[in-house]
């Protein structure tokens, strides 16, 4: 599991729930990208992310990397009763939820940034640069901790310890021209 420090999970040993959850996606061909648990209206929610295993190291795009929702299923079908097994493990009831971070997934570690260099993201700032809290534009190189957003022309850099939450952004292709051809359905 990424070491990422805003990644949410009160009050648990994340290291046990890693020890857990690990080789059960690895099993499955899948790696664990991010885990949250989080109150939601019907209680509490403990959320997996999963992507094909190698996709970090092999710095995948997010469609290389996706899975599919059988995948899915079959890391949260045997995951479940694994976690029942240590009730101090997370001390409250959850529903478990296994899925892809999806192609708007979040960027949470310097390496996350790093993969997705060249593409676009929504970056908020805990700390204004140069009055912007919120960036949204291509990610540009990333060393030493330092990550940099190219928007409207403008490079912003920052410390990653500064993002309080970041995450690419899905464009639609082209929209299609106006008074253009459009295919006759049959």
């Amino acid at each position: 599991m990424p070491s990422a420090a805003k990644t949410t999970t009160p009050g648990i040993d994340r290291d046990r729930l890693s020890a857990v959850i690990e080789p059960i996606a690895r099993a499955h061909g899948a790696e664990v990208v991010d885990v949250e648990l989080k109150s939601d209206l019907g209680g509490w929610v403990l959320r997996v992310y999963v992507e094909k295993q190698g996709s970090a190291d092999s710095a995948l795009g997010t469609r290389d990397a996706a899975v599919d929702l059988g995948l899915c299923a079959d890391v949260a079908r045997d995951l479940s009763p694994a976690l029942d097994l240590d009730d101090a493990l997370i001390p409250h009831r959850y529903n478990l939820e296994v899925s892809s971070p999806g192609v708007e997934r979040a960027l949470k570690t310097a390496r996350d940034f790093a993969r997705f260099a060249g593409l676009k993201a929504k970056v908020k700032l805990t700390a204004a640069v140069r009055g912007q809290k919120v960036l949204r534009g291509v990610i540009g190189a990333s060393a030493g901790g330092e990550i940099t957003i190219c928007q409207d022309g403008d490079t912003y850099a920052f410390p990653l310890d500064h993002v309080e939450s970041a995450n690419l952004v899905f464009e639609f292709g082209p929209a299609a021209k106006p008074g253009g051809k459009q295919q006759k359905r049959k």
